[in-house]
């Protein structure tokens, strides 16, 4: 791997006009950036790869929850009658 994950605090956001247009971005954000511009294209290809490809997969977990919705009600739902039922054990993580 390129590079270590960093823990993504939210932090204030400033303006950057980075395609002809006003953007909102996080100062972390700015920061990396302007640090991915220092490094070769090669590298800068691989990072540009990584970030679109983890917006891509956010979009799809969000797309796939909305679709999902329903289908996650009724299933906790009937994990709650079973519950009121009696039909559940306590969780032991010691036994997994």
């Amino acid at each position: 791997m390129l590079f270590k994950k960093p823990n993504l605090a939210v932090g204030p956001t400033r303006s950057y006009d980075l395609t002809g247009a006003q953007q909102e971005m996080t100062e972390m954000l700015a920061k990396a950036v302007e640090q991915a511009q220092k490094l070769a294209d090669e590298q800068q290809d691989a990072i540009a790869a990584f970030i679109l490809e983890e917006i891509e997969d956010e979009a799809r977990w969000d797309a796939a929850f909305a679709r999902s919705h329903d289908v996650l009600e009724q299933l906790a739902a009937e994990a709650e009658e079973e519950d009121r039922q009696g039909l559940t054990k306590e969780l032991d993580p010691d036994s997994l």
